[in-house]
């Protein structure tokens, strides 16, 4: 059976893991999970990402990062889905928690932060939203 959201189920994997207290997380990979997993990595969410395997199937093991017993992630939640896209303009960006969250939003210029979109002028699909 094919997935029909799997940007969905590695969000979910990740609040999955972080509930659990697991030290990594894996799931199958793509260029977009790799890249949500980038723009985790330099907010400092995340530790590491690794991709493991050769060819069509890969996948991808990531090391959470905790401070003090809980998780950097707070939230994380999928904002535009396969039913429901949505998407914004440079202006309208929105902004998780007075700009102490990330949103990540999927340009013409690849997948960067709300921060990045705007300073750049250039709108997208929000994938999701972090803090």
């Amino acid at each position: 059976m094919s997935m029909s959201d799997p940007i969905a189920d590695m969000l979910t994997r990740i609040r999955n893991a972080l509930a659990a207290r697991k030290r990594t997380v894996s799931m199958p990979s793509s260029r977009m999970k790799q890249a949500i997993a980038k723009v985790l990595k330099d907010e400092g969410y995340i530790e590491e990402f690794a991709v493991d395997g050769d060819g069509a199937i890969q996948s991808m093991t990531i090391t959470l990062r905790y401070a003090a017993g809980e998780g950097a992630i707070e939230e994380i939640q999928r904002v535009s889905r396969p039913g429901r896209r949505v998407y914004c303009s440079a202006s309208d960006m929105p902004q998780v928690n007075g700009g102490l969250g990330v949103v990540m939003v999927s340009t013409s210029k690849g997948l960067m932060t709300d921060r990045q979109a705007r300073s750049a002028g250039v709108g997208g699909e929000v994938v999701c939203r972090v803090f």
